[in-house]
């Protein structure tokens, strides 16, 4: 009578731990970059606590076409941060540590990705 109480336990803890939804991997903390307003003037946009492993592309330079890239970036995440000069993580790409990884203005990003 133990070991079926056991095994029934036992079987719906891990139907439990089955069920439960688990949250969605993202870095902890700010990653900021400067790109040029519509006026030419420098601004600083920031993603707080961003997906991991899912390319991110910038949307205030997303369009080649239309934009200059954004640059200086400063990594405040607890992630490894792999900024690229395309859109869609493409193109020459730079990493940066997590917490103090930065890049000077000029290095030119469009795109980044953050790993754990």
């Amino acid at each position: 009578m133990h070991l079926r109480r056991a095994t029934v336990a036992a079987f719906g803890a891990l139907t439990l731990l089955l069920t439960v939804p688990t949250s969605a991997s993202a870095a902890t903390g700010e990653f900021r970059y400067t790109y040029s307003g519509l006026d030419g003037s420098p601004q600083v946009a920031v993603l707080t606590d961003p997906p991991s492993e899912e390319c991110i592309t910038l949307p205030e330079v997303a369009d080649p076409d239309s934009s200059s890239p954004a640059h200086s970036p400063r990594n405040r995440t607890d992630a490894t941060a792999t900024v690229f000069t395309e859109p869609d993580c493409e193109g020459d790409y730079f990493t940066l540590r997590p917490r103090t990884g930065y890049g000077s203005a000029r290095l030119a990003l469009r795109s980044v990705v953050f790993s754990r």
